[in-house]
């Protein structure tokens, strides 16, 4: 079901991964997508190749999410190609792994850069671009039950943000930031009608987790979880467009796991009660 049909989209980090899983399943269910990359465009162009032959509009915006004008250009950019902007999406992020004591700095604040202020770059430049689409005004006037809402903003989160997974300073403090950034953004966007969300992927095998392991490690590794395998980045695609989805107008504020059940306490179920 085409269930954002006339809808448009920008997702942050849409170049491969996650963030270009997220821009197909939107152009699949209607949307038109704009994917934004880096310094490389990965796999977007072939990707957008294959959605414009089966008829969905699809555009690549080039940017860095660290800079605010970056950002409020490719805003610009996705409204003059699709005429608007209805949904946003900030999956882009950096990491390194090392420990703080020891780390590279210019890595680490380029991960506090991309992660953190990242996200908030699009969120701030996503909600005043809805905004200025509703008139600048709140809600519309229609009695309740037939409200609408002004536009959908989702940010990728991470159990990073409330797990110490060490070696990963800079990306937990990101995406701890992220967490509460996403619910005051909420209650802060409710006089304008605009949502926003959280989705916390678990585990996913995409190839930012591939340049940390190799595939013996990863498969070897994802033996020991509690679903025996990595999630697939078209998942996390699919719990984007749930929450985009016009029929999912109540929810806000809110962060959906998506994790196969990693961030429960899986290794109680085995009988020791403690951790292997």
């Amino acid at each position: 079901m085409e269930v954002l049909r006339g809808q448009t989209a920008l997702v942050s980090g849409g170049s491969r991964g996650i963030g270009l899983a997220i821009g197909v399943a939107l152009a699949k269910a209607g949307a038109a997508v704009a994917f934004n990359y880096f310094d490389e465009p990965h796999e977007a162009p072939a990707a957008i190749e294959r959605l414009a032959t089966a008829g969905r509009r699809a555009i690549l915006v080039q940017g860095d999410v660290a800079l605010p004008e970056d950002v409020e250009r490719m805003v610009a950019e996705t409204v003059t190609a699709f005429g608007r902007l209805d949904i946003a999406v900030a999956s882009a992020a950096f990491s390194e792994r090392e420990p703080f004591y020891e780390a590279d700095l210019a890595a680490f604040h380029r991960t506090v850069d991309v992660t953190m202020w990242g996200s908030f770059n699009i969120v701030r430049s996503a909600a005043r671009q809805m905004i200025a689409q509703a008139g600048g005004t709140s809600a519309d006037t229609s009695p309740i039950g037939n409200t609408r809402a002004n536009g959908s903003i989702v940010v990728i989160g991470s159990p990073h943000a409330y797990t110490a997974v060490p070696r990963s300073m800079a990306y937990n403090m990101s995406k701890a930031a992220v967490d509460q950034m996403v619910r005051t953004a909420a209650i802060e966007l409710v006089e304008h009608r605009i949502r926003i969300n959280t989705v916390t992927p678990g585990w996913i095998d995409t190839p930012g987790e591939r340049k940390f392991a190799s595939d013996e490690t990863i498969e070897r590794a994802a033996e020991k979880l509690p679903w025996k395998r990595l999630g697939r980045p078209d998942e996390i695609g699919r719990a984007v467009v749930f929450l985009c989805d016009p029929a999912s107008d109540y929810i806000t504020g809110s962060a959906l796991l998506v994790d196969g059940a990693i961030t429960l306490p899986w290794w109680a179920s085995r009988g020791s009660g403690v951790p292997e």
